[in-house]
């Protein structure tokens, strides 16, 4: 009971109580190979529903992409909304490529940054300049990209934020201040739940799961959807990510084998060569406490039964040293790891076009989709 005039202890997990009761009831992701299952209860993986039911709010063509607005709802927390993209006029079935949005600490919005004109400055500071799920569709895939755990429509509500979270924004609010600053409500947010990650991971732990396992499980809700989805061939599904939504890729093949081929971009090191400069550099996203029993991150991609995967590193990556890049490779271009393609890149932490353009390549070899012009000349659009 509150003493007299004491305000109401604010919500830690605001829009997400019924959280708790979900993870009750929906305890354990079972995955179909045993090295799977392994990642899967290291990361805490919940159960996700068998088939979200998948509601089309609204569709558009331009520039030759059709483009349909979804929604689902998972269970517990807000309403996960999504882009699902494709050849305009195409009649499938198309190979099907989940895209996954970075973190880029920015979670005010989550796939939007892939395929909405006025994510323009996310785009052109880490896609070079283009939103690349709706660009990928114009290579012959169909493509979903959905907002995540705790991004966009997934967000936690900080309306009113959680103690430690109002302390940190006191503190940056005085910045601001001090330095004529007047943040947008958006600055705000992102500003809020950079800080609020800290308080998520606990809540995740404390519930035995994971932030990392949390957003594994809005990912693989969100690839069933895509396997149900009209005109895709759940025979020939890819994930592609860059930054963090790169090592959602590779999570999410590792813990499902509707993935038959996959890309990584600009999320590969050795877990040694993060310490004790580069920690600071991640989020929850990758440092999962107990996740390296399992073996360095690179090894990761030994648990996944897809018959191909690409790795795209930048030399100049400001979030990864070189040797931690290199040795990653080395890894992964050992006998065991035949199904693996490693590329360098000059340059910095971004996945420039010409990085886009190698990795719509590699999954059109290995998902051979028909590509757009092939389409057209079809009468397919």
């Amino acid at each position: 009971m509150l003493a007299p005039g004491t305000a109401p202890r604010p919500s830690a997990i605001g829009g997400y109580e019924d959280w708790p009761s979900y993870l009750r009831t929906h305890p354990r992701h079972l995955a179909e190979t045993s090295a799977g299952q392994e990642l899967a209860d290291a990361l805490g993986v919940p159960a996700g529903p068998a088939a979200p039911g998948t509601v089309i709010e609204s569709e558009a063509t331009h520039d030759g992409v059709t483009t349909s607005r979804v929604s689902w709802q998972l269970g517990f927390g807000p309403r996960t909304r999504a882009w699902f993209l494709r050849p305009a006029g195409a009649t499938g079935p198309l190979p099907g490529i989940l895209a996954l949005h970075c973190h880029a600490g920015i979670k005010s919005a989550g796939a939007g940054r892939l395929v909405d004109p006025l994510a323009a400055d996310l785009q052109q500071r880490l896609y070079g300049g283009r939103p690349f799920a709706t660009w990928l569709a114009t290579q012959g895939f169909a493509v979903l990209a959905h907002d995540t755990f705790s991004w966009g429509s997934r967000r936690f509500a900080l309306g009113t934020p959680p103690w430690r979270t109002a302390a940190v924004m006191e503190g940056r609010k005085a910045l601001w201040r001090e330095a004529g600053v007047v943040p947008s409500e958006t600055e705000l947010y992102d500003a809020a739940a950079a800080a609020h990650e800290d308080t998520v991971a606990k809540a995740a732990g404390l519930l035995g799961t994971s932030f990392a396992g949390m957003v594994a499980h809005d990912d693989l809700a969100a690839l069933q959807v895509l396997a149900g989805l009209p005109g895709v061939d759940a025979g020939r599904l890819g994930s592609a990510g860059f930054s963090g939504g790169g090592g959602r890729s590779l999570v999410l093949a590792a813990l499902s084998p509707l993935v038959r081929s996959f890309v990584v971009t600009c999320m590969m090191t050795t877990y040694r060569s993060l310490v004790p400069a580069y920690l600071d550099a991640h989020s929850w996203l990758l440092q999962t406490p107990g996740l390296s029993r399992l073996g360095d991150f690179p090894e990761l991609a030994s648990r996944s039964t897809a018959d191909s995967f690409l790795v795209q590193y930048a030399l100049a990556d400001e979030l990864f040293p070189e040797d931690g890049m290199r040795d990653a490779d080395a890894i992964l271009g050992a006998p065991q790891h035949g199904r693996y393609t490693g590329s360098f890149w000059p340059g910095g932490h971004a996945f420039t076009t010409d990085m886009q353009e190698e990795a719509a390549a590699f999954l059109r070899q290995q998902l051979s989709p028909v590509p757009l012009a092939t389409a057209r000349q079809n009468g397919l659009s």
